[in-house]
């Protein structure tokens, strides 16, 4: 297959009055992160340098680029994203920070377009302060979908052998059995299942999917939408060759020993998949948006402005939310190669 090239990782600032400059600075003061990648900065030396001082984080060096063309493979890149100063007010809430990672973002994914990088790592964004003309989306998820023009994306968080997708992402509790419906579900099953192979190397995975109900309903006592919707779901995705299993009822299943039998687990809505995660990942979980034609993955948590300019923030997520990228980059590219036709012209293969 040959040698391959480093891969380049756009890392974008997210909100930088809370903690995503912080964890990415420390998450590449391990050089060992330069082995398997080139990280490239989107943000600003003033703003780098600021956190650098009120965090007393010494010994991290960056080498400014105008272009990711221009980036070394041995050193952190920083790209200018802003020509203006800006005062960092750790912990703020601020319509100016929320336009920087806005800018940032714009550039990062501009970039990742017309392949300049590779993988794109989104640091945490406010998602109030965020909005605008330019970005009127829940989240991250949202706004690449529409970017690349795909109607189906897939919220997953991973960790180890823990991967857990969810149906409905960034909608309120209100609206979610309203969400809800057959055909969703089993487009949802069918991303995860090609994500499954493709970007995490698993040849058959198995995956369990969740009721929206106390006890899966009780028989329709509190809920019939495990009988009427999920479980035809899950023989429709059986039908085109999707291993689905379940309802499970969600209280019971992240601590019982059949979890170990399933290679992903498909949640109905954010709470539901997110909160079992996280208590089970200890802020090492990785965020990846599948079904896009990119690879973008982020750490599992927020701003965390309570903690934001303490120098309290731990690395762990982002570290692994880098890595993972690359990973996955990895994987695509090996799931291409098995998947050509061999004998198919050379020039003819992407």
């Amino acid at each position: 297959m040959g040698k391959h090239k480093k891969i380049k990782v756009g890392i974008t600032s997210g909100d930088v009055h809370g903690i995503g400059l912080e964890v990415t600075i420390k998450a590449l003061m391990d050089s060992r992160v330069y082995d398997h990648c080139t990280p490239i900065i989107y943000a600003s030396k003033q703003v780098i340098e600021q956190h650098m001082e009120t965090l007393k984080l010494e010994g991290f060096h960056f080498h400014t680029i105008p272009d990711p063309e221009k980036c070394d493979s041995k050193k952190v890149n920083l790209l200018e994203v802003w020509d203006t100063d800006h005062e960092v007010q750790f912990g703020k809430p601020d319509k100016a920070a929320g336009k920087l990672a806005f800018d940032s973002l714009k550039s990062a994914v501009e970039d990742l377009a017309s392949t300049k990088i590779d993988v794109l790592v989104t640091a945490p964004i406010d998602k109030k302060t965020i909005q605008s003309e330019d970005f009127n989306f829940p989240g991250h998820t949202e706004f690449l979908a529409d970017y690349a023009n795909e109607d189906n994306p897939l919220m997953i968080l991973a960790h180890e052998g823990l991967r857990v997708a969810l149906v409905t992402a960034h909608v309120a509790v209100e609206e979610i059995a309203k969400k809800l419906d057959r055909g969703l579900i089993v487009q949802k099953l069918d991303v995860f299942a090609k994500s499954l192979k493709q970007d995490f190397g698993i040849h058959r995975p198995r995956i369990a999917v969740l009721g929206l109900n106390p006890h899966n309903g009780d028989g329709g006592i509190m809920g019939e939408q495990e009988s009427q919707i999920i479980a035809p779901a899950i023989q429709d995705a059986q039908e085109a060759g999707i291993l689905a299993f379940g309802p499970y009822p969600a209280d019971g299943f992240f601590g019982s020993p059949m979890r170990g039998s399933f290679d992903g687990v498909l949640a109905m809505y954010h709470d539901q998949g997110l909160a079992p995660f996280k208590a089970l990942s200890f802020d090492e979980g990785v965020n990846f948006t599948a079904g896009l034609p990119i690879v973008r993955t982020s750490p599992d948590h927020g701003v965390a402005y309570d903690i934001a300019g303490k120098n309290q923030a731990s690395e762990s997520s982002m570290r692994r939310a880098i890595l993972q990228a690359c990973d996955i980059a990895v994987e695509r590219r090996h799931f291409r190669e098995i998947s050509a036709n061999p004998l198919e012209p050379a020039s003819k293969k992407r």
